[in-house]
């Protein structure tokens, strides 16, 4: 339950799937021997559930299939400049997620939630490269994690000055923020004649959300 900034609260889901599906990174929180750590790490989601991923010798990811763990992701939309210093903010989108995360071990499970974690950052990328090893997938640990306990938060318009202040004569107003792709840069050892992917061309044409 939110209980500071009520007002900028979601309740509806498509909210939280929004927030989370436009990401491309989250932060996992998590407990290593009595010691708090936040780890960035990419995700994807089917339905409900969120998939995260890491090595099988990962202290921080043995340590969450012990004890609740904390999963956010963020996206800064503007910087928010008030007429007074007290009431600067920002315009974000923000979701947390907290519960205890499951090991996954259906090996249909853990293909699929590697192709979400895969497609999350790459949409399209699983189909076109070869795919995990038994080795590899021996060496990757993927984690789940529900949705049903979460939270959204959501800022987006103008300055809320004290009222008194409107007739200040201070700019106010909005730094909107915009993150952009680049062009393809090929790898160096790339053999000649290979073309870039349609599903890649197509990213540097878009505003990441």
């Amino acid at each position: 339950m939110i209980k500071r900034g009520k007002k900028r609260a979601r309740t509806d889901r498509a909210d939280l799937h929004a927030v989370l599906d436009a990401g491309l990174i989250c932060h996992l929180g998590v407990l290593v021997d009595g010691s708090p750590r936040v780890i960035p790490t990419g995700y994807g989601r089917i339905g409900e559930t969120l998939y995260l991923h890491g090595s099988t010798g990962a202290a921080s990811l043995r340590a969450a299939y012990a004890s609740p763990v904390c999963v956010t992701v963020t996206h800064l939309d503007g910087v928010v400049l008030a007429r007074s210093a007290f009431h600067h903010s920002v315009n974000y989108r923000s979701a947390m997620i907290y519960g205890f995360a499951r090991e996954v071990e259906d090996d249909g499970e853990r293909l699929d939630g590697l192709r979400a974690i895969t497609e999350q950052l790459a949409p399209g990328q699983w189909d076109v490269v070869r795919p995990p090893s038994g080795k590899e997938l021996a060496a990757t640990a993927v984690l789940a994690l529900s949705l049903e306990e979460a939270s959204v938060k959501i800022r987006q318009g103008p300055p809320s000055d004290d009222e008194e202040d409107y007739a200040l004569p201070l700019w106010a107003g909005v730094l909107p923020l915009r993150s952009t792709w680049g062009a393809p840069e090929p790898d160096p050892r790339l053999a000649p004649g290979v073309p870039v992917p349609e599903h890649v061309l197509r990213r540097p044409n878009a505003v990441r959300d």
